[in-house]
Formats: C-alpha cells, sequence, structure tokens
C-alpha cells in the first residue's frame, strides 16, 4: 500500500510557478500495476521521487508499508569512480540481498562485457541505464517505479526489459510512467492522470488513457464537464 496525505508540490520556474501537487490524497492499490498518465512537465517523474523518498513533497507525506523501488532505471546515483560490479555490491549490501547473485544477474542482464569491470564514468549514458535496470530487476520490490525505461537499448533489449519487467509483476505491484500508451495498456490493469496538480484515478487503464488524450487535444474529457 502507497497513500499519498495531503501532497503538496510545487517549484519555480522561469515562466512561473510550477505545481505538481495539490493537496492529493490517494492510495495505490495494493499488488497492482498502475500507470501515472500526463502531458510533458505535468509533474509525473517528480511524483515518482517523492513516491521513491529521493524528493521531498511541500506538505503533506507518502506512507508505505511495503518497499519501494528506487525509479527503475535512474542511474543518477552510480559512483563514477567504481566499477559496474563494485556499484552492484555496495548496493547489494544497503538492500541485504545476496551479492553474489546480484552480480551474476545484473553482469548478464546488461550485457556490458568487460566494461562491467570498468569505471561507471567511462560508461556511456545507455550503459549507465543498461546497469540501472539490470539491478532494479536483481532485487524483489513490493512495489516498482518505472520511468520510460524500457526505451533504453537497442529493440531485443528493449524486449527482453519488458519481459522481464512484466515477469515481476506477476508478484509485486509497480507504478509506471510511459509516453508510449500501448506500453501502458499492456503493463498495467488502472490508470491515474496527473494535470494540473490534480489526480484522477481510474480503474481500467483504457479510461485513464483517453481521458489524457482529450487532455491532449486541449479539451476536458466528457465526464468531468
Amino acid at each position: 500500500m502507497i497513500e499519498l496525505r495531503n501532497l503538496s508540490k510545487s517549484y519555480r520556474t522561469r515562466f512561473g510557478r510550477k505545481v505538481v501537487a495539490r493537496d492529493i490524497n490517494f492510495t495505490f492499490p495494493t499488488g497492482e500495476s498502475v500507470a501515472l498518465i500526463g502531458g510533458n512537465g505535468a509533474g509525473k517523474s517528480t511524483m515518482l521521487k517523492m513516491i521513491a523518498g529521493t524528493l521531498r513533497p511541500d506538505h503533506g507525506e507518502v506512507i508505505s508499508d511495503g518497499t519501494i523501488s528506487w525509479p527503475v532505471g535512474f542511474a543518477g546515483s552510480f559512483h563514477g569512480d567504481l566499477t559496474g560490479a563494485q556499484n552492484v555490491k555496495f548496493c547489494a549490501r544497503i538492500y541485504g540481498v545476496d551479492t553474489e547473485e546480484m552480480l551474476d544477474f545484473t553482469k548478464s542482464f546488461s550485457e556490458l562485457g568487460a566494461h562491467f569491470h570498468l569505471p561507471v564514468r567511462t560508461y556511456s549514458s545507455g550503459m549507465k541505464s543498461r546497469l540501472a535496470f539490470a539491478m532494479s530487476m536483481a532485487i524483489p520490490f513490493d512495489t516498482y517505479l518505472v520511468d520510460e525505461v524500457t526505451a533504453v537499448g537497442d529493440a531485443s533489449f528493449r524486449k527482453k526489459s519488458e519481459e522481464i519487467l512484466m515477469e515481476r509483476l506477476q508478484h509485486s505491484g509497480a507504478i509506471v510512467v510511459s509516453h508510449s500508451m500501448e506500453q501502458l495498456a499492456r503493463l498495467c490493469t488502472s490508470g491515474v492522470v496527473l494535470s494540473n496538480g490534480w489526480l484522477f484515478h481510474y480503474p481500467q487503464v483504457e479510461k485513464a488513457i483517453e481521458h489524457h488524450r482529450y487532455n491532449m487535444q486541449g479539451k476536458r474529457p466528457p465526464w468531468l464537464a
């Protein structure tokens, strides 16, 4: 269970103040894959970071009774002078998982070859993303936070990434951000639309996608008129 309680967040931009959350109260369904949908700049990634605990809200709180992943594929927290393998070992100790199992899985899945034992600062952005995704999938979380992660790599790697993510979602919940409505329809059962700081929940993901498409046309969904 993940509960947003009186959650508020805004920040300044050169165009004025941007509101991401306006005193939101909402509980994500336990064990369910939920699409988080919104236009560019709606605050989807900011919302994921607040849920992950890496960004503080202005007001309110996020409450959970299970384990939550960092945003899957997030590569911003690597230590650049450590090798990929050393970063994995550090992460395994932090999360209390078997180090050798995590090393074996991450090396195999990321397909980094000899680069796995080179400093991460020598990696391309794509290589960092592959390492980050593999590390995320190596740890069993109750809820995975997923932000455009399966867009990484070539077609073969993207297919493999989505397949293992769907396998993990057989036993865990997720909050998924993607610009691909087709992918959200495949991965998720329900959806929430983030728009102007408000959150609209739909038990069927197709209805959330329909709401989003009205928003993209600059129209208000007729059922909210």
